[in-house]
């Protein structure tokens, strides 16, 4: 790595830790359990009876990708998005329209090489994705919906239009140690709204729920929108999901857990070239649809034990249906643990092994990998230059409270590939017309991908004010090195600015 970009990665994990040591030592040592800050007070803006309310994120992006002779993996780079919403609530109806506005600086012209290496970071997949600019903007319509809701018991709900949709978290949950394991281990593993990135995805459909607080029943259907890395997020794509889930909350007060079956059935009718382990002109070739459905269940559970409290959380899905011309039968689990000791700092320790299948046989007829259709792949990886599929990722993740605005966040993963003779896979799925959403490199016959290990810190500075900074460095195994023999270590860290109204 150049100096130059040593100093400034080092310079990133100083000040990453000492804002930790910073807002520790602020707060009083408490023994009491919280897996997260609460939400934020922000009081409402009023025009008549209609609220105002929106948000402006900004984050600065530091890359050093796993380099190529043929491009350059280190930039900075830096992303904006604004949102501004209208809502208004009655008592049989409400109703939102959202504008959003993405603004992208600084995006590395130069940093997609030649396949296997190809893109190299997430800057190099803003600049193509926006005609290979350096500097992008627009202003689209994010969500413009209007729900019914039953007048009896409100807990009966219809809505139409644009909105953004995650399976995995339909029901609102008391326990903020279930949120948080739905909302950051569960959620989004097959549909999300990738808001990770500067533009994120919508769906225009329908969405039919029943929601009793014990149970609740989910319905949607509808068709993705464009977005993602291209600031143009106005426009369908040619392809539709089917959802449907119910979930039941199960336990005690003290000892809650919650269990989810649901059903996907997803169709890709785009003509992008499919990514898969075939040759290029097996796969130019096969111009049929992608038609997959998903089922699956999940279980988590949380349980007082002495002064700690304990959780388990096992998920499983299988698919099958057809990839193209090919037939598809693939599956994925996962199982994790965690305790949170009663004691100061507030430290939550979690284990966990998360597999997807991949396919072995590149030129027989069934397709084996599991696919992530349109999840938002960086809560599982934080550094995200993998999804899950054809992988094994083996983590360990540590969590420290030192108050109620703070969580710091360290996790290491080792990561292999299911099937040497497969592909590995990075990307969030369909943004566009024309690119297929994810991306696959050679495995060059090899199984070990590497290891990540990293830092981050949330500071809720005030309930308007966000600020986030992360750091990750990645040690590149035997499939990263073949590909990228000049540089198999990768580092990533930004800094990021939320402003809520």
């Amino acid at each position: 790595m150049p100096k130059c970009a040593q100093n400034r990665m080092l310079a990133m994990v100083l000040a990453l830790s000492a804002m930790s040591i910073a807002v520790a030592a602020q707060s009083p040592q408490s023994t009491k359990l919280a897996p997260a800050p609460p939400p934020a007070t922000i009081q409402p803006i009023k025009v008549g009876d209609i609220t105002i309310s929106g948000s402006f994120r900004t984050r600065v992006e530091n890359w050093n990708f796993f380099n190529s002779p043929a491009a350059d993996g280190e930039y900075t780079f830096s992303g904006s998005l604004l949102r501004l919403s209208a809502t208004q609530k009655r008592e049989s109806y409400d109703w939102q329209i959202e504008a959003a506005v993405p603004i992208l600086f600084n995006l590395p012209p130069g940093s997609t090489a030649p396949p296997p290496a190809a893109q190299l970071g997430l800057g190099a997949s803003y600049f193509a994705a926006n005609g290979n600019q350096t500097a992008a903007a627009n202003v689209f319509a994010k969500q413009a919906f209007i729900r019914f809701i039953s007048s009896e018991d409100r807990a009966t709900s219809v809505r139409f239009g644009r909105f953004e949709f995650i399976e995995g978290v339909e029901n609102a949950q008391r326990d903020a140690t279930l949120g948080f394991l739905k909302r950051e281990r569960i959620a989004q593993r097959l549909v999300g709204n990738f808001g990770f990135t500067h533009v994120g995805r919508s769906f225009d459909g329908i969405e039919f729920k029943r929601d009793t607080g014990r149970s609740n029943l989910d319905f949607m259907a509808g068709r993705a929108t464009r977005g993602v890395f291209q600031v143009d997020g106005n426009g369908e794509l040619d392809v539709d999901i089917l959802y449907g889930g119910f979930t039941r909350q199960i336990g005690s007060k003290e000892n809650p857990g919650e269990w989810r079956v649901f059903g996907l059935s997803y169709h890709d009718g785009r003509r992008a070239l499919k990514s898969d382990n075939r040759s290029a002109v097996a796969r130019a070739a096969d111009q049929s649809n992608i038609r997959i459905g998903t089922f699956g269940a999940d279980y988590v559970k949380t349980k007082k034990v002495g002064e700690a409290k304990a959780d388990l959380l096992l998920w499983a899905a299988l698919q099958y249906g057809s990839w193209g011309i090919l037939d598809h039968l693939a599956g994925a689990a996962s199982i994790e643990a965690g305790i949170q000791p009663n004691m100061a700092l507030k430290p939550w320790v979690r284990l966990g092994y998360n597999w997807t299948s991949g396919d072995s046989n590149s030129t027989d007829t069934r397709h084996g990998t599991f696919l992530e259709p349109l999840g938002t792949p960086r809560i599982y990886s934080r550094f995200p230059f993998y999804n899950h599929m054809n992988l094994k990722d083996a983590f360990a993740q540590l969590l420290l409270r030192p108050n109620s605005k703070v969580i710091i966040r360290t996790e290491y993963h080792y990561l292999q590939l299911s099937d040497p003779n497969d592909l590995w896979y990075a990307g969030g799925g369909a943004f566009s017309q024309s690119n297929f959403g994810i991306a696959g490199r050679t495995s060059g016959g090899s199984r070990e991908l590497g290891s990540i290990g990293d830092l981050g810190l949330d500071w809720q500075f005030n309930p308007h004010v966000t600020f986030s900074a992360y750091y990750a460095h990645a040690f590149g195994g035997n499939v990263i090195k073949k590909i990228y023999p000049t540089r198999s270590d990768a580092d990533y860290a930004y800094f990021e600015a939320l402003y809520k109204f």
